[in-house]
């Protein structure tokens, strides 16, 4: 610096130092901003993905429960079309399907005339006998097929969602339908589903219907009300899944995620306000800013690499987020050096939600592909199992059997006994097998054994060891039960597939039955 008439000057060097000095506050700026802007916006993907991630999980459970739900009443509708001149025999069907699986909070079984015939719990039973005017009623008996009815006030004053299928006669001929109902504003399967789905942080989630209606909401007080003002769900008809960030009909903006249930035509959508998603990041920065302000003194370059530092477990982590359904991305969470923190909670809580996807996943695979009665795969395994076999060019053997007279076996004992019997197949075919051979339920009564490189000849002799333990091992009260079993080999012919196989499997149970049952034949033989 130096001193002239015309006042204080700078010199070159001050100038510099300056210039440096000023430089290095802007960058420091500048990147602190860019910074905060993009860890918020990373923030708002996670999240946006996260909830749209968890709203899809949430749409495929309740889809599947509603499959289940219709499997069990399409069932129960085939019983019932046997028995309509039996009260007594209705009322117990009823009855079972309420209790089995705890899915509905009433059942009912209504004539082609809307006459209610049998309903279940018993404090419901005043309105017997009575013709019923309900809107889900009347859907259900002009529409005859599976269904799930739009919510409507019951004949008891509840708000409802009925599930049905149609009853018919031998010759085709419409009796009816038999239905379970969920109570929307009491509790029910679909809040045991979804409502301990639920962070402290203000996420919540809620299920419309194609009108706009709640059937789901944390405040119990809106399910059933029209929700308004809401652009997501005005368009939530027409859309399948996806994010969305909105204000919703309170006036909060937030993140959304949403599904829909096909069958159902619902809508699933997990949100939390954008507020709460982004306040950790500003309290982040704050810190990283305090702890590297005074560094700053020292140098640029002190300051660049220390910022480094502190921002890599950062990224790195991000980077996890951002790859969380790519293999190997757990290995790579595990490896960041969380040092401090906000990181290491960050890292906590990223393998803690890669565990819980995975495990949730897992066990969602596994559901899918087996028989929840008798432990043994379903047809989702056994496809699986044909088309992996296919791939290795891998010869097996196939065994196709059923229950002789299984149907007695219901009629007379009851379906409880009749699972018994089902269960207990299911363990001799266990026994009878090799590990690594495929065991699966393709029916009511029906199995299926694949032994994967096993000839024709070492297949009929486990089909004829396994029809001689079954024989030989009475199940109680039944006693003896018999079975038949058809038995094939693939590769066959040139050009033939698998599933041919199956359908030679098929043919030949067939051939066993005719022949008498209780017996193995050999196609081909």
């Amino acid at each position: 610096m130096t001193h002239t008439k015309h006042g204080l000057r700078l010199d070159l060097r001050s100038l510099i130092l300056v210039l440096c000095a000023l430089t290095a506050l802007v960058m420091l700026c500048a990147s602190y901003f860019a910074s905060y802007r993009v860890q918020r916006q990373l923030l708002i993907d996670h999240a946006l993905e996260a909830n749209r991630v968890y709203a899809a999980k949430l749409a495929s459970i309740t889809e599947t429960f509603i499959a289940s739900a219709l499997r069990q009443l399409a069932f129960s509708a085939g019983v019932q079309a046997n028995q309509l001149a039996d009260a007594d025999a209705l009322q117990a069907e009823t009855d079972r399907v309420l209790h089995q699986g705890m899915a509905f909070n009433s059942t009912f079984v209504v004539d082609a005339q809307g006459i209610l015939r049998a309903i279940s719990p018993a404090t419901l039973r005043h309105y017997l006998n009575t013709k019923v005017q309900s809107p889900g009623v009347q859907e259900a008996l002009h529409e005859r097929r599976a269904l799930v009815s739009t919510p409507y006030l019951s004949a008891a004053n509840n708000l409802v969602v009925a599930l049905s299928q149609p009853i018919f006669d031998s010759n085709g001929r419409y009796l009816g339908y038999v239905g379970g109902s969920l109570y929307l504003r009491e509790r029910n399967i679909l809040n045991s589903l979804l409502g301990e789905h639920f962070y402290k942080d203000g996420s919540y989630l809620y299920v419309v219907d194609r009108n706009r209606r709640l059937l789901y909401h944390p405040d119990s007080q809106r399910v059933g009300t029209v929700v308004e003002g809401n652009a997501l769900i005005d368009q939530l008809a027409t859309l399948d899944s996806g994010t969305r960030q909105l204000t919703n009909s309170q006036g909060v903006p937030m993140l959304a995620g949403f599904a829909t249930v096909p069958s159902a035509r619902w809508g699933v959508v997990a949100q939390q306000p954008l507020e709460q998603t982004v306040a950790p990041l500003s309290r982040l920065v704050l810190n990283v800013v305090g702890t590297s302000a005074p560094l700053a003194l020292v140098g640029s370059l002190v300051l660049w690499w220390l910022a480094m530092t502190i921002a890599r477990p950062l990224w790195q982590l991000a980077a996890g987020a951002r790859s969380m359904d790519r293999a190997g991305t757990a290995e790579r969470l595990h490896r960041v050096p969380a040092w401090y923190f906000e990181a290491a909670e960050l890292k906590r809580a990223l393998l803690f939600g890669l565990n819980l996807l995975q495990e949730r996943i897992g066990r969602l695979n596994r559901d899918a592909q087996t028989d929840p009665l008798t432990g043994l795969g379903n047809r989702r395994s056994l496809d699986f199992s044909l088309s992996l076999l296919e791939a290795e060019g891998r010869a097996f053997s196939a065994i196709v059997l059923d229950i002789d007279h299984f149907k007695r076996v219901n009629d007379g004992h009851g379906h409880e006994v009749g699972d018994q019997v089902l269960q207990r197949l299911a363990e001799l075919m266990r026994r009878c097998c090799r590990e690594g051979d495929l065991l699966c339920r393709t029916g009511g009564e029906e199995f299926l054994m694949l032994l994967p490189g096993a000839s024709l000849e070492v297949a009929a002799a486990v089909a004829q060891r396994l029809r001689v333990a079954v024989q030989d091992t009475p199940v109680e009260p039944v006693g003896a039960v018999t079975v038949s079993l058809g038995v094939a080999h693939w590769p066959g012919p040139a050009g033939s597939e698998p599933g041919d196989a199956l359908s030679k499997a098929d043919r030949a149970l067939y051939s066993a039955k005719q022949q008498g049952r209780n017996r193995v034949c050999v196609e081909g033989l």
